[in-house]
């Protein structure tokens, strides 16, 4: 099912984390000046830029390695290699390439991790609820309660030998957009890097990747979005390095029916949209497809579960705003220099 695209493109923008400082120059260097490309693929605008001699055909050899991915993990297509295995369930094992299979694993791991409140065979519910799509709507209890039956990591089935998936209900649905597009700008990184490019951003519809620092070896400035304000509003920034940054929140993706809004993220639980006070999440770490899940799995927990999970992990810190506009954080983000810019917002203590 596809997706608007003007209307994906407008989303894209107001994701957190996209607004980007300007950068500083470096120098009277040939190569000072950075080399800055978009394109649309995984249903979303996608913008590189990069410095070096190689620029150009390292971030034209990253679009298509994005695009290999999505042509492999997309739902929103024909056929994929993701569209052919949800045919199969219920019925035999399907080969997968070694692309499919790793994300299909992490996901598993992410699943385990949450105890299901990230669930990549949420596919079903997704696809009911249709949100990001023209067919968006409220389904029938019954429908939800059909949906909800389906849904159960412990379902699938991974043979390591053949790179084979088996979901083993008919009528289950894998659904990689939760961490489909942290592995592409995983990936994205690699080709730049093996390309030569030692200082760039990479944005993938709000998945960044700031590649080394700035060429002038300061850190690259991120502003984050301010959730209940237009697009290019800031309430707060960090500084970081060799680092991504991941969102999640209800302001990104949802439709409007009878006054109220629903939003992508949904509660495995209950199959509706998750209510719990969140407005955005910010993950900070080294993985892009980690930041990815976690995004997700960290809203869905909720602040103070969500808080003392992030605490608990290594080399991750997140970035929790509620709906009073307050501010939380965890407890190692100081290191990235966080500042709450916009005096709407109220830095509170960390919740232990």
């Amino acid at each position: 099912m596809k997706y608007d695209v003007l209307k994906t493109k407008l989303q894209a923008l107001t994701l957190l984390v996209i607004f980007i400082f300007c950068i500083s120059a470096c120098g009277n260097s040939e190569n000072s000046e950075p080399v800055t490309k978009t394109n649309f693929l995984l249903d979303t605008v996608i913008s590189i830029e990069a410095f070096g001699p190689y620029a150009s055909e390292a971030i034209d050899k990253a679009f298509d390695r994005i695009a290999d991915i999505e042509k492999k993990m997309t739902v929103n297509a024909e056929s994929s290699e993701l569209i052919e295995l949800n045919k199969k369930a219920g019925k035999e094992l399907c080969e997968v390439s070694p692309d499919t299979f790793f994300v299909i694993k992490k996901g598993l791991q992410y699943s385990r991790l949450s105890k299901g409140k990230f669930d990549i065979t949420v596919g079903p519910l997704v696809r009911l609820w249709g949100i990001g799509t023209d067919k968006a709507h409220i389904p029938a209890l019954t429908e939800i309660k059909k949906a909800l039956s389906l849904i159960d990591y412990t379902q699938v089935k991974l043979d390591e030998s053949q790179n084979a998936v088996f979901l083993k209900k008919a009528g289950m649905a894998l659904d990689l957009g939760g961490i489909a597009k942290g592995y592409a700008a995983d990936e994205s990184v690699k080709v730049l890097m093996q390309s030569g490019v030692e200082s760039g951003l990479i944005d993938l519809g709000g998945n960044l990747y700031a590649i080394g620092t700035k060429p002038d070896g300061t850190p690259w400035k991120i502003g984050l979005q301010d959730p209940f304000d237009v697009r290019g509003s800031i309430f707060a920034t960090v500084e970081v390095a060799d680092k991504t940054l991941v969102t999640s929140g209800p302001y990104e993706r949802y439709f409007e029916e009878n006054g109220k809004k629903y939003h992508h993220i949904l509660d495995t639980n209950t199959g509706f949209p998750i209510e719990n006070g969140l407005m955005s999440v910010t993950i900070i770490s080294d993985s892009s497809i980690d930041a990815d899940a976690l995004s997700t799995v960290v809203f869905s927990m909720g602040l103070s579960d969500g808080i003392k999970f992030v605490n608990g992990q290594k080399n991750i810190e997140a970035v929790f705003v509620t709906g009073d506009y307050k501010v939380y954080a965890s407890s190692g983000i100081n290191k990235y220099n966080f500042k709450v810019t916009n005096k709407r917002f109220k830095m509170e203590s960390c919740i232990e």
